[in-house]
């Protein structure tokens, strides 16, 4: 298994860039962005998934960890393929991908070049849950930090609220809060604002 590269840009292409191992040759399918921003000459260090198929071996490569995870889950949704997930990852970042999916919104896939009305849905119902929520848009940055809040998410949804809704009142409730505040005062004071009386339902 071939987890990552570290080497020599030999070349760039549109989607796809050479790296120079030791004196090996890869040739790595990237994202659109990756390959334009990756420079002849320079050390680039990529992430990979390697896809075995009968008849081909392929490498696609990425500047981030949390993509080839991802590019690895979107493989596991039905009808998309390697060349599609590639496609997901050119055109949204992991964050995009995520709350499209906390959002239940097809249409930013759709978007994506090869992804169909009826994949994008699929898409979105099949990660579901499988994701890390997406990071607050806008405003002050949470206080808490990511972990933090993604924990109380998920106690709130174990609690009955929505994913989106778990998100968004502990994302805001730690951006109001102090620095380095725990997940169970952060997950008191979200409930708080949340309203005593929907509490009292979620804990019933």
């Amino acid at each position: 298994m071939i987890s990552s590269l570290r080497g020599e840009v030999l070349h760039a292409g549109v989607d796809s860039i050479e790296v120079s191992v030791g004196g090996v040759g890869f040739t790595v399918a990237v994202p659109a962005d990756l390959a334009r921003g990756a420079r002849e000459g320079t050390e680039i260090l990529l992430h990979t998934v390697l896809i075995v198929r009968e008849d081909a071996m392929s490498l696609f490569g990425f500047a981030e960890r949390a993509q080839s995870a991802l590019f690895t889950t979107l493989l596991g949704v039905t009808g998309v393929g390697p060349k599609s997930a590639l496609g997901v990852l050119s055109a949204m970042s992991v964050d995009d991908i995520a709350r499209a999916v906390a959002d239940d919104a097809d249409a930013p896939f759709r978007r994506v070049s090869g992804i169909g009305p009826k994949t994008a849905k699929l898409i979105v119902v099949q990660l579901a849950g499988k994701l890390a929520p997406p990071a607050p848009s806008g405003g002050k940055a949470p206080a808490g930090t990511d972990a933090t809040v993604a924990q109380v998410a998920a106690a709130l949804v174990g609690l009955g609220w929505s994913e989106r809704v778990a998100v968004e009142a502990a994302s805001t409730a730690a951006a109001d809060g102090p620095d380095g505040e725990t997940v169970p005062t952060l997950l008191r004071r979200t409930l708080a604002e949340l309203g005593p009386a929907r509490t009292e339902v979620a804990r019933g």
